[in-house]
């Protein structure tokens, strides 16, 4: 089953063409993994999926009961948002606002749902340290198990492994794995990280300047684009 279906997706900035035909589904409990150069247009495909920009062209088109708003986001960390003073259960806590309704505060739904998270990323003992004075990997987890608390259906991360070490690389795929195989949530990942994130991936959208390509990982690998970069075994 789609979550989100993209026909013919445009994006432009003050009338200049930046994304276009662009074709592809996110299915139910599958990883899509997003890849392409600096300034092909990733950033603003992220931005239309959480539905903050809207397309110049096409279609964004999202299942029966599921909404855009019902997307979990890890977004890529500025070094001002490394430096957040909020604790370890704040972060992954403020995941939950979108349940709130019309109510800013948190009740036992939100409260439960927080711990659930920070249970499943291993994070009880740290709940009261401060955000800021975590490693690069602790923080990623923190936003992940925040993203968690947004949505059960659909996260969408933004190169969750930049600047990571190869041990806390492969400790995050390793949790995202767990989300999508345990859990059923889909995973949207954009990332450089090819070779690392195309073996959890069941699609892969590669966005180019003047062309992309959306198919499963077998068919990527077989592509034009796989055999550029070099087969991905």
């Amino acid at each position: 089953m789609a979550l989100i279906e993209c026909q013919n997706l445009a994006f432009a900035y003050d009338g200049k063409t930046v994304l276009e035909n662009i074709n592809f589904t996110v299915e139910a409990g599958k990883i899509l993994c997003v890849v392409g150069e600096n300034g092909s247009g990733k950033s603003t495909l992220i931005k239309g999926l959480l539905g903050l920009k809207k397309p110049s062209a096409g279609t964004i088109t999202t299942g029966e009961d599921f909404t855009l708003q019902d997307v979990g986001y890890l977004p890529q960390q500025t070094d001002i948002q490394k430096d957040f003073p909020a604790s370890v259960r704040e972060v992954v806590l403020s995941g939950t606002l979108n349940t709130c309704g019309f109510f800013p505060f948190y009740g036992k739904k939100q409260k439960e749902r927080c711990r659930t998270a920070m249970c499943r990323f291993g994070l009880e003992t740290m709940a009261s340290r401060s955000y800021r004075d975590l490693s690069g990997g602790q923080q990623q987890r923190v936003l992940l198990a925040r993203a968690a608390c947004a949505s059960h259906r659909l996260l969408v991360l933004d190169e969750p492994v930049t600047g990571l070490d190869p041990l806390a690389s492969e400790e995050m795929y390793n949790y995202i794995l767990e989300l999508n195989r345990k859990e059923s949530v889909a995973i949207v990942m954009i990332t450089h990280d090819i070779h690392g994130a195309l073996p959890l991936a069941d699609m892969v959208l590669h966005i180019g300047d003047n062309d992309s390509f959306f198919g499963t990982v077998e068919e990527y690998r077989r592509s034009a684009w796989g055999r550029m970069l070099g087969g991905l075994k």
